[in-house]
């Protein structure tokens, strides 16, 4: 399969330098912890720092078990704040009982402890983008199955006389490329359902990931540094993440919400419609009383829808709602969401998003044609688009041009 690497560019840019910017704050973080005292270290920064991380992960317990709204990505994440935060308590306990001992703990070599803690923490925190990408595929038993191959591994450690722990150190990774493998299918199905991608795309889960990335690295990095001031940056990035992760989720639309609601209307199309034939072109499971009919008639229909279909966005423009979703398309085209997905693939050979997004960029040439005075963010607002940023990347990666650059070609003044 050929990569698109300006695709990519396009699509994930910011992400590109989030990463990047989050990596240069960590390595200078690292490189100046060095010159902080031992004594100052031990004594103040790590209680402060421990402590803001406990109390942290635990406000985030209540405000994502009480605002959840029955989303099960929420809760996990929710729980998996839970175990981070007694993980943490425990060792604030530790050191307030023996800070020295504890502080010597892994001085000299990676220990089995702080693997086993370390790998069932990245594993806890890969809990919630896995449900987030695919609702209802995580349970509690393949949850534990994705857990087993690091306990075996631990425990070979103990058997064989090899030296194991670069490998068991790395096995969260392994799970994490794992789950970059459902990012395509994830963003493929919100493009095929929603108009506007900036709260619901992928793109939140990578800077996700990102994080869990950087502090798996300074995890490492920490364990084989056998510096007390090496967990000085760790901390205080964790409770970074921790804030930042419960910031996006709290307030981040669940794209998989409106599935829900449809399965209820589905149900009660079911019960309450007694035509086998009207109920056929509604949902996607033909009945075969009516299969052989609707096959014949295929054909004409689909012309006639798609002439309807445009006929409609023409006159209503209804891409001029930057929430204008797939199921918005039944005021026209009386079908479920899986069949009207396929309807645009089938007869316009796009998703639900690219199908409007053409509308949308027309409307905005249009508007730059005939108003060459009018602002970006106009332009923007006012072709459908729910920000200026989504515009312009949206606008360039469709035309090559970014919306100034076209505007000064084809109307120069």
């Amino acid at each position: 399969m050929q990569v698109n690497f300006r695709e990519i560019w396009y699509n994930y840019r910011s992400e590109v330098v989030f990463f990047i910017v989050l990596s240069a704050i960590v390595a200078l973080s690292t490189y100046l912890s060095q010159f902080i005292p031992e004594a100052v270290f031990d004594n103040t920064i790590t209680p402060i720092l421990i402590t803001a991380t406990v109390a942290t992960a635990l406000i985030g317990v209540l405000l994502m078990l009480r605002r959840n709204n029955g989303i099960k990505a929420r809760k996990l994440f929710g729980w998996a704040l839970l175990v981070w935060g007694l993980s943490d308590l425990v060792y604030l306990i530790g050191w307030a009982a023996a800070p020295k001992q504890l502080m010597d703990m892994g001085a000299t070599e990676l220990t089995d402890y702080e693997l086993l803690l370390g790998n069932l923490l990245g594993w806890v925190m890969l809990l919630y983008p896995t449900e987030a990408l695919r609702p209802g595929w995580l349970t509690w038993k393949t949850a534990l199955w994705q857990l087993l191959p690091m306990c075996a591994l631990v425990g070979l450690d103990y058997i064989i006389p090899l030296n194991l722990s670069p490998v068991i150190a790395l096995y969260p990774y392994v799970l994490l490329l794992l789950l970059f493998t459902h990012m395509r299918a994830y963003r493929i199905w919100c493009e095929e359902n929603y108009s506007t991608l900036d709260d619901i795309d992928v793109r939140w889960i990578i800077r996700y990931c990102c994080m869990l990335i950087l502090v798996g690295v300074n995890y490492v990095y920490m364990c084989y540094s056998h510096d007390h001031t090496r967990g000085f940056t760790q901390q205080w990035f964790v409770v970074f993440m921790m804030i930042y992760s419960i910031e996006q989720i709290l307030f981040r639309k669940d794209p998989w919400e409106g599935i829900k609601v449809e399965s209820g209307e589905l149900r009660d199309e079911r019960n309450n419609r007694s035509n086998e034939c009207e109920i056929r072109s509604r949902l996607v499971e033909s009945e075969s009383v009516c299969q052989e009919e609707a096959n014949s008639q295929e054909p004409i229909a689909n012309s006639l829808q798609r002439k309807a279909l445009e006929h409609w966005m023409r006159e209503t423009k209804p891409y001029l709602n930057p929430d204008f979703q797939l199921i918005d398309l039944r005021a026209v085209l009386p079908m479920n969401r899986t069949y009207l997905s396929r309807f645009l693939r089938d007869e316009f050979g796009c998703t639900f998003y690219q199908f409007v997004n053409k509308y949308r960029i027309e409307e905005a040439k249009r508007l730059m044609t005939e108003q060459p005075d009018l602002k970006i963010e106009d332009v923007a607002i006012k072709s459908g688009f729910s920000s200026r940023s989504s515009f312009t990347q949206t606008f360039t990666k469709e035309t090559g041009f970014s919306p100034r650059e076209w505007n000064q070609k084809y109307h120069p003044a």
